[in-house]
């Protein structure tokens, strides 16, 4: 029987008895105590309900995504033992000792309960309703984020006692499905794992074009800071800044938020539960390191337009002077240029961003498309240069703003490499 559980196999035994004349004509009466004794075994019958193919890469990857998969059953330990070597939940040499059974089960407390999961046991075989919950309980006052799945009717107090409830919805009893949050069309664990991996790359894509959004505004807030402090003109207006935030930016921004699930979330362990969207580095990233890389090259080449044009520190320059549109073109230019540097750093929090999946997300190339031509068009198409007050520059400047692609970019992926070679 233990080689044949030690299989997988569920056992079950099968025995006879031998009636005599009297009690055959009287079977319906014997009572299920008297039918059961004197029984001789005649074998065992061992049924397979065999792993899905995707569970083993199911629970790989939540391995990799720093989540525990913990097995409660009813089943013998042998046979619980088996499931979770071949699914990958305990390791192929795994003995014993990372099985725990209910009659074992009854007499630890809570805190001894807490001990033994944060050692090695992560399977629990021979569980009563009862016990199921015990577990449920105790996993949460290790502080973690329990998700509890079930299909039969004793499920439903661990269900309720978890933080997530996943039901069957195909094999799963009502009160299981009423009990859940969350019903399985397909009960198909991977199914699990795949709504993890999409609610994470929900969450990064929303931190990526909020990051994308908030550099733009580093400049911004720069370039205002300098007209207040210093005596020298504006350069960026308010019908610029206006065109940045409400206009070029919006299209990057949708792009970023339909990015496909990056393979590196499910490597990342899960974020605190208490973490908001802005967090400190986001904010130190997008506006002391991008946002203010984005401020001083433009801010460069308006004081450059200026001086070449002959303005000195401190003289008054007219917001009609052609001069000054020029100055304040180049400005608002290298600012919409050096967005699509940002825009492709973005992509990715570890890798470049440049791979054949920026020509298969079409709003991304419509979006770099848009700040290409308005970067350009600001400065040279009188229609576009006229509303927002803008003028022509020479063409070694527009190339020096356009090289400010390369600049933020090239920047930002060395940041990158660095954190990867020496994380903090």
């Amino acid at each position: 029987m233990h080689t044949m559980a030690a299989a997988g196999l569920r056992v079950i035994a099968v025995a006879r008895r031998r009636l005599t004349n009297g009690a055959s004509a009287r079977v319906k009466d014997i009572s299920q105590e008297e039918m059961e004794n004197d029984l001789v075994l005649v074998g065992f019958l061992g049924i397979e309900d065999p792993l899905r193919q995707q569970v083993p890469a199911a629970v790989a990857k939540c391995n990799s995504a720093g989540i525990d998969v913990i097995l409660i059953t009813g089943d013998h330990p042998d046979t619980a033992l088996a499931i979770a070597r071949n699914s990958g939940i305990v390791a192929v040499e795994a003995g014993d000792e990372v099985v725990l059974t209910g009659d074992v089960l009854e007499t630890p407390s809570q805190d001894q309960l807490v001990e033994k999961l944060a050692g090695r046991v992560r399977v629990f075989a021979r569980s009563t309703p009862e016990q199921k919950m015990k577990i449920v309980a105790a996993l949460k006052t290790m502080d973690l984020v329990v998700a509890m799945t079930g299909d039969g009717v004793n499920d439903a107090p661990a269900l309720k006692a978890a933080d997530v409830e996943v039901a069957m919805g195909l094999e799963g009893t009502d009160v299981a499905r009423e009990s859940a949050q969350i019903i399985l069309l397909d009960d198909n664990f991977a199914s699990i794992v795949a709504g993890i991996e999409e609610g994470r790359t929900v969450f990064s894509n929303i931190k990526k074009f909020t990051n994308y959004v908030l550099v733009s505004n580093g400049p911004e807030i720069i370039l205002y800071l300098i007209y207040i402090l210093l005596p020298v003109p504006l350069a960026l207006t308010v019908i610029q800044i206006l065109s940045i935030d409400l206009g070029t930016d919006i299209i990057p921004s949708m792009a970023l938020g339909q990015e496909p699930p990056d393979p590196e979330e499910m490597k990342k362990p899960p974020r605190d539960r208490n973490q908001g969207l802005l967090t400190l580095p986001l904010i130190c990233h997008s506006y002391l390191f991008l946002g203010l890389l984005e401020g001083m090259w433009s801010l460069f080449l308006f004081f450059y337009v200026l001086h070449a044009g002959g303005w000195h520190y401190g003289q008054p320059l007219a917001s009609t002077s052609p001069l000054y549109h020029s100055a304040t073109g180049i400005a608002l230019a290298t600012i919409l240029l050096m967005q699509i540097g940002n825009l492709l750093g973005r992509r990715f929090s570890c890798r470049s961003g440049l791979d054949g999946g920026i020509f298969r997300n079409r709003l991304m190339l419509l979006g770099i498309v848009v700040q290409l031509v308005f970067s350009w068009a600001g400065l040279y198409f009188p229609p576009v240069s006229r509303v927002l007050g803008t003028g022509p520059v020479a063409g070694s400047v527009y190339f020096l703003a356009c090289s400010g692609i390369l600049l933020i970019f090239g920047t930002d992926y060395l940041r990158k490499k660095i954190a990867v070679s020496f994380p903090f």
